[in-house]
């Protein structure tokens, strides 16, 4: 099952995977579109928590019985063939259990539906993994 690994010693606040983030989730994949159209803007599936000293991204663990699709009503939160927990937003009717119940507050309110990491299906490596300056984040394939 593949999941993001996350060293908070390596992290260094820039906020970078949140850019990239938002930048492969927009409709134009163009940066400047992505965050001056306010109406392109999607939301980030990874958000970076400053406590300082620490600072650290948080996004969706892949947990192994996750809270947030067992407690989803709708059936919107689940696991795919693949083994990713994905959102599937035609299903989700905003509720927010799922934001509730996720013990990691990686699951976030979306314009009507909930928004998580969805490991980037659409590339071949997450675009936090790849952009991270420090190598912060790592994509881990059955705890490897």
């Amino acid at each position: 099952m593949p999941r993001l690994a996350v060293r908070e010693d390596l992290c260094i606040g820039c906020h970078l995977c949140e850019i990239w983030c938002t930048l492969q989730h927009s409709e134009s994949k163009t940066l400047v579109r992505c965050f001056n159209q306010g109406t392109e803007r999607p939301l980030p599936r990874v958000r970076v928590e400053e406590r300082k000293p620490v600072t650290f991204p948080v996004q969706c663990r892949q947990c192994p019985e996750p809270a947030c699709v067992l407690s989803c009503p709708s059936g919107a939160m689940r696991r795919d063939a693949d083994g990713v927990i994905r959102v599937d937003t035609s299903r989700c009717r905003g509720c927010w259990t799922c934001v509730l119940v996720c013990p990691f507050g990686a699951v976030a309110k979306g314009p009507g539906f909930a928004v998580k990491c969805d490991l980037c299906p659409f590339r071949g490596i997450p675009a936090c993994v790849e952009h991270c300056p420090n190598q912060a984040i790592s994509l881990e394939v059955d705890g490897r």
